[in-house]
């Protein structure tokens, strides 16, 4: 199967039944992100989102120093961000449709069908924080050294985090100290304010610790983890009681899988339940 999945910047494994690696690999510059990578990772998550073969992701940065440093500086500004027109309002919308194209290859994170763990290290900076906050669940190695670094490029970050940090640590005064002065923290601040859902020793440990979360996920029913993801973040930007009726609606068709009596008979009997694929 990883024959099919070979991709510029980008090492995609399978190391456990039904689980996916996919590794940024760009370690020489930190794994700073340069246009195809993220048109690449785009590419890669919306495949493993539809693979029948796959029920969990986990995401990574290859070498020891990074994650990902974020987005490679000198590489965009000499691509979409230096071609001006005389024209302000043409050059407007062409950085539009750039900035839109972006964001939708990090929110395939979010979209996809397949939970995400993202397993940070070291450098994350930037778009580490865009990519991390698209996935499901986060966790990082006591190393790790976060920034929400554009402020310091010059630019108010646009592909995910000042959308996605609030609702994802429940701090609006921290959010905001983090966004605007750029400062570096670490894995202790993150754990705290609930970035991060456990810090582990070094990179191997997290990556290991991620591995094992993906398998026990992937050991469910793939029905009901596509549904729980689904609805958790339908739910998280509407009320209770819109979150409520489309539980209704989905789990009307969802409810009659034959996971739900293979579960339920697998419980009676004290055995581990086999799913099909989805």
């Amino acid at each position: 199967m990883a024959e099919g999945y070979k991709y510029e910047y980008f090492n995609v494994t399978f190391p456990a039944e039904y689980v996916a690696h996919v590794e940024i690999n760009r370690p020489e510059k930190l794994n700073a992100f340069v246009e195809q990578m993220w048109l690449n990772l785009s590419t890669i998550v919306k495949r493993l989102s539809h693979d029948s073969n796959i029920r969990a992701i986990i995401l990574t940065g290859s070498g020891d120093r990074a994650f990902t440093a974020g987005l490679d500086v000198t590489a965009a500004s000499q691509g979409t961000l230096s071609q001006n027109s005389s024209d302000s309002a043409r050059t407007a919308t062409a950085l539009r449709r750039h900035i839109f194209e972006f964001q939708d290859c990090i929110t395939a994170l979010e979209k996809c069908e397949k939970p995400v763990i993202a397993a940070l290290h070291g450098i994350s900076y930037g778009l580490a924080l865009d990519l991390s906050l698209a996935c499901d669940i986060r966790l990082c190695a006591a190393d790790t050294r976060f920034s929400v670094k554009e402020v310091d490029i010059g630019l108010a970050a646009d592909i995910g985090t000042l959308s996605r940090l609030p609702k994802a640590v429940g701090n609006f005064s921290w959010v905001k100290d983090v966004c605007l002065s750029a400062r570096i923290f670490g894995s202790a601040e993150a754990e705290k304010v609930g970035l991060v859902s456990g810090v582990y020793g070094g990179k191997a440990e997290v990556v290991s610790e991620g591995l094992k979360l993906a398998s026990l996920i992937a050991s469910k029913s793939p029905v009901a983890v596509q549904g729980t993801k689904e609805i958790l973040n339908y739910s998280r930007d509407r009320s209770v009681e819109e979150g409520l009726r489309y539980t209704a609606v989905w789990n009307q068709a969802m409810l009659q899988t034959q996971d739900v009596k293979d579960a339920m008979l697998s419980g009676l009997q004290k055995k581990t339940p086999k799913f099909s694929k989805l």
